[in-house]
């Protein structure tokens, strides 16, 4: 694709906005960064030198992009801006990050694509790993670490395994998704979309320019990701939690559950699922799904059973940070809601012993449903943060309480608390922002706390 003096509007200097004008200025575009943000926030001295013209400090749903020859859009920035719409009124073309991207794709190079409401991170990163130990030589990134535009800035990959949310494929026309995976649909996001119709139209879009030689992959227990490919041209299959079950009507063939993990049933292929990084139901479906797109992209089944070995699963969801006199410590700082807590409880088997580690700042939603998840398991509440009091309210009628007050206290008194056999488990169901940076940050520093254990 020639871009050679041609004039493009990047919208939104985040990592994809960025990454956007740095490929368009290696092609020698003309590039115009807008950003509400002013250009000294913006820290974008660098590519102004390169020339880059920064436009900041108004909101860029409301400026006059003028008439460029491309306006590309970070995925943060909504389609439906007025200044966005008066381009593509005006006959300019409107193209999302990856988009943009994929016109700078190596020959031949095999696309696959993971979407949903959750689990995306850890099925592409998962997806990844099994494509690597199949020799398959795979670029891992989009909505999870780098963009797709930095990406093809870099030496060709064979294969290119990007996580895509909503926002990214609403700017996606021509992209095609060569494997492409829809984990579940729940409401998220219904500030930006129409309801929950229109959110599963976005993420429909992964499947919309598929071949029928491509392949797709929707979750079999979820009404909504099965009418996703309805219309779809591609080899249809999915993954169950629910032993036994055949394929509804429409798909090929079917992931299920067995004993000590899950098989491919129209391939005749059991894998095992004994990796402490993939426990719990949600795991396994993230596992289905990743070993169903691996297995079409080509990889064997000693490497996929390899690769699910050998995953190490990502900081900071369910990260098993050592072992410490028969106590196993786990790091899901990325917990920052109660739905996401209750998830990580359902990890954990019936009668196994846990000590909690929740707190810090609240969203507003009841915590009642984790006291009624915690029955069972919980052993005991050891409280941080803002909303120690609201916890402390909900659980301690029912279960012991251990205010704390700080990361460092909660793990010393889980120490003394904890015997062999048990789990430690950091899982907030509240935001960082109290007493850390973000998430990453609390969870390294409970990470530094417990290696420091002895």
């Amino acid at each position: 694709m020639d871009l050679g003096g041609r004039t493009v509007a990047v919208l939104g200097a985040g990592k994809s906005g960025i990454a956007a004008s740095e490929l368009l200025l290696s092609r020698g575009a003309r590039v115009t960064l807008w950003d509400e943000r002013s250009p000294e926030q913006l820290g974008a001295e660098a590519l102004a030198a390169r020339g880059v013209a920064v436009r900041g400090g108004a909101p860029v749903g409301s400026v006059d992009l003028g008439r460029p020859d491309l306006v590309v859009v970070s995925p943060g920035v909504p389609l439906r801006l007025p200044s966005i719409v008066r381009a593509r009124e005006s006959g300019v073309p409107i193209w999302g990050e990856v988009e943009l991207a994929a016109c700078f794709l190596p020959p031949g190079a095999l696309v696959l694509g993971v979407t949903g409401t959750n689990g995306k991170s850890t099925t592409t990163a998962l997806l990844g790993a099994l494509c690597q130990a199949g020799g398959l030589d795979a670029f891992v990134g989009g909505n999870l670490g780098t963009p797709l535009a930095r990406a093809v800035l870099e030496a060709p990959r064979r294969t290119y395994v990007l996580e895509l949310s909503s926002f990214q494929l609403e700017g996606m026309e021509t992209v095609r998704v060569h494997g492409a995976a829809v984990l579940n649909l729940t409401p998220d996001h219904l500030d930006r979309y129409d309801g929950l119709e229109d959110y599963a139209a976005a993420k429909a879009r992964i499947f919309g320019n598929q071949e029928p030689g491509d392949v797709a992959v929707v979750n079999a227990d979820d009404r909504w990701t099965l009418g996703m490919v309805d219309a779809a041209r591609a080899r249809r299959f999915g993954f169950t939690l629910r032993p036994g079950s055949t394929p509804p009507p429409g798909l090929t063939g079917l992931a299920g559950p067995v004993e000590g993990g899950f098989q491919l049933g129209f391939a005749g292929l059991r894998f095992r699922l004994a990796n402490r990084a993939l426990r719990g139901g949600h795991n396994l479906a993230n596992a289905m799904a990743a070993t169903l797109l691996a297995f079409h992209a080509g990889v064997r089944a000693d490497a996929l059973q390899a690769g699910l070995d050998g995953f190490p699963g990502l900081p900071h969801r369910l990260e098993s940070i050592r072992t410490l006199d028969g106590v196993e410590w786990i790091n899901d700082s990325k917990a920052t809601n109660v739905d996401a807590v209750l998830t990580a409880l359902t990890a954990f088997p019936a009668g196994q012993r846990l000590w909690l580690i929740a707190g810090g700042k609240g969203k507003g939603a009841p915590y009642r449903p984790l006291v009624e998840a915690a029955l069972g398991k919980v052993a005991g509440l050891l409280t941080v943060g803002q909303d120690a009091p609201l916890l402390d309210a909900e659980f301690s009628p029912v279960l012991p309480v251990y205010p704390c007050e700080t990361l460092d206290r909660a793990v010393a008194r889980a120490r003394a608390l904890a015997r062999a056999g048990d789990v430690v488990l950091l899982s907030p169901a509240c935001s960082s922002y109290d007493q850390f940076r973000n998430f990453e940050h609390r969870g390294d520093t409970f990470r530094a706390l417990v290696e420091a254990l002895s």
